[in-house]
């Protein structure tokens, strides 16, 4: 049975009857785990065993696992990790930043790699600018396009020598968005020369990645009707402009920044050029109605995941755990940990 071009959610801490029944006959390219999801490390292992059971191909088993505010595994049986805009106050020197962000990030491949998960849904690449809404705020690297591809860039060499596959996101940029892409749909202005000097400098910077995210956001100078999801116009600068030919997953299709029944928006993905549907929520009868508008995974889109699944190692790069996290720690410490925001609510989708 082919693979089809989509990754889904599931409802709890093990698969129900109709999850595995649903499952085996759709053939999804890969899921993805949120807090509903996990609870010891000995059951996440069982799930992702379990899922690959199901399915006839490696799976992509995805997760959010930033660091901060976005983190779905957390102490006590996991260990903490700062936001990503911490790591600037580590050093004035670039370059201990940048061995410390990417020390962190091979750490958290570490825990992702023995649960069986092999993609995170990080780094952001997002560059946040004056007045924006706070949806990116501290999960950015910095506050230049500079500092934040340079530092994204250490955060996805860590994930990619821990055997897990980064997801640059939200390409072409999330930073100037004045609206959180869950509730509504974030409109901006910005010229398309300011876009390509500011927010897309990190994404051309690191467009060798292989996974990459789209914003839920609507720029004007690209395409006046169309957020980037489902906009041929900005798939297309995505291609050309920022040069990422890597595999391009839409973000939640249930998110409230699309408009439409979620068969036109699966429909609408598609038809722009994204390669592979997300939907996170684990609600059956929605991820019906997505798989509906599924197609196989096949022609480019298919080299692009046999690709992207090709860069995961089977042995990842040596570490010695214990040491390197004790180096980790007393960095942070030493420089003095942020406190980390507590959110309200958990972000549903992958942010």
């Amino acid at each position: 049975m082919a693979t089809r071009a989509c990754i889904f959610g599931l409802s709890g801490l093990d698969l129900t009857a109709e999850e595995k029944d649903f499952f085996a006959d759709a053939q999804p390219a890969g899921f993805i785990l949120f807090r509903r999801n996990v609870d010891t490390p000995e059951q996440v292992k069982a799930l992702t065993a379990a899922l690959r059971e199901i399915v006839r191909h490696e799976p992509m088993i995805l997760i959010d696992q930033e660091g901060g505010r976005v983190r779905r595994l957390r102490p006590p049986h996991w260990p903490d990790y700062p936001p990503a805009a911490q790591f600037a106050n580590v050093s004035n020197d670039r370059d201990e930043e940048r061995s410390l962000v990417r020390l962190g990030a091979r750490l958290m491949a570490n825990d992702l790699f023995d649960l069986g998960i092999n993609v995170d849904c990080a780094p952001v690449l997002d560059v946040p600018q004056p007045g924006a809404h706070d949806i990116i705020g501290d999960r950015a690297y910095g506050l230049t396009p500079e500092d934040v591809a340079v530092m994204g860039r250490a955060a996805c060499e860590g994930l990619l020598a821990g055997g897990v596959l980064p997801v640059i996101k939200h390409i072409p940029g999330h930073g100037r968005a004045g609206a959180d892409s869950h509730a509504a749909l974030p409109i901006v202005e910005t010229p398309l020369d300011e876009l390509v000097k500011i927010d897309f400098l990190p994404f051309q910077a690191n467009a060798d990645m292989p996974l990459a995210m789209t914003a839920h956001v609507l720029y004007t100078a690209i395409d006046k009707k169309h957020p980037a999801t489902t906009s041929k116009k900005c798939i297309r600068v995505i291609r050309d402009t920022i040069g990422f030919d890597g595999l391009i997953m839409c973000d939640d299709l249930s998110m409230n920044a699309l408009s439409g029944e979620l068969k036109a928006r699966a429909k609408a993905s598609l038809k722009a050029g994204c390669d592979v549907l997300l939907h996170c929520n684990g609600v059956l009868d929605q991820m019906r109605e997505v798989l509906d508008e599924t197609p196989k995974l096949k022609g480019r889109a298919r080299d692009r995941f046999d690709a992207a699944m090709k860069r995961l190692l089977r042995t990842p790069e040596p570490l010695n755990v214990d040491e390197a996290r004790a180096r980790f720690d007393a960095a942070l410490s030493r420089n003095g940990k942020a406190e980390t925001r507590a959110d309200p609510t958990e972000f549903q989708a992958a942010t």
